[in-house]
């Protein structure tokens, strides 16, 4: 898999957001969440119609920046990423999800650089981001990119 480039998600990406985080979730969480939380999160997180309503409104809601799509050079959807800025200084990843055999191979970082540039055009100078379980797999990646525990689910960084 090669990374052919971080764009803004287009309507018709909707299922597949929605798909991505669902099964990203399943695979991730699966033995650290219990299936009731599991399912809780899958339904906040992956709902379709939510995901088709933010696609279309970015930067249309306050503190909203929209969804990202990562596609590899056949045009796949690897990774997904969105974010916003709801408090003026502040910017937070509210959702990151990369197939699992896309890691490690640079979707990740380039899809929170890309939503990194869109929060710093907003006003951003710190980015946070929270993760639903304190043994959260993520944690080494955001770690890598300089985020720190504000709490055991709550990491923080300033953006340089």
């Amino acid at each position: 898999m090669q990374l052919a480039g971080v764009r803004t998600a287009a309507a018709g990406d909707a299922t597949t957001i929605s798909r991505l985080l669902a099964d990203v979730i399943r695979s991730s969480y699966a033995g650290i969440l219990d299936e009731i939380p599991m399912r809780r999160l899958i339904s906040a997180q992956c709902a379709l119609p939510r995901i088709r309503a933010e696609i279309e409104i970015p930067g249309g809601a306050p503190g909203w920046l929209g969804w990202l799509v990562a596609t590899d050079t056949e045009g796949a959807v690897v990774g997904v990423a969105a974010g916003g800025v709801p408090v003026p200084g502040e910017g937070e990843v509210y959702a990151l999800a990369v197939v699992s055999g896309s890691r490690r191979r640079g979707v990740g970082t380039a899809l929170i650089t890309a939503a990194t540039d869109r929060m710093r055009s907003f006003g951003a100078r710190a980015q946070r981001v929270e993760l639903p379980a304190a043994s959260d797999p993520a944690l080494p990646f955001y770690a890598h990119l300089g985020f720190a525990a504000l709490s055991p689910t709550r990491l923080s960084r300033n953006l340089p």
